[in-house]
């Protein structure tokens, strides 16, 4: 097993948005959006690799010099409550702060806030809905 970053130029890349619309849109009936999938050009993306598959992904954007947004934490269903969450999202906020951000936060469904509990977050906002599901913004220092 090792995480990997990588551009959407990847071959992880297409293997990491089928993951992420397994996990996350196709429950909810929702599908890319062509903005989206721009969107994700200018984004930094990980994902935890074994036997050249992706178990588990996540993307980060930048917000401004300070903060960066971890958005679509996805892990392959057999491979949910292993601690591969928490290792991706290790790596990634130890790259983030490496580039010199020191705040990371997210758009946290209400059913993960406890996953970003264990990792040190906070909730930092009222409920709300996003994509027809509740949220509340989650953060921590880097």
């Amino acid at each position: 097993m090792k995480i990997v970053s990588f551009s959407v130029s990847s071959k992880w890349y297409s293997q990491a948005l089928a993951l992420r619309h397994e996990v996350l849109r196709q429950p909810l009936g929702l599908e890319f959006t062509p903005a989206e999938l721009e969107k994700d050009k200018s984004d930094m993306h990980f994902a935890i690799v074994e036997n050249n598959e992706v178990l588990a992904c996540l993307t980060l954007s930048a917000y401004n010099s300070q903060k960066v947004k971890m958005r679509q934490v996805a892990i392959k269903a057999t491979r949910q409550r292993q601690g591969l969450g928490k290792k991706l999202a290790t790596f990634a906020a130890n790259k983030a702060q490496k580039n010199g951000y020191t705040t990371i936060f997210c758009h946290a469904r209400k059913t993960a806030v406890p996953f970003y509990i264990s990792m040190g977050y906070q909730i930092v906002s009222s409920e709300f809905l996003e994509v027809g599901i509740p949220h509340v913004v989650m953060e921590t220092k880097l």
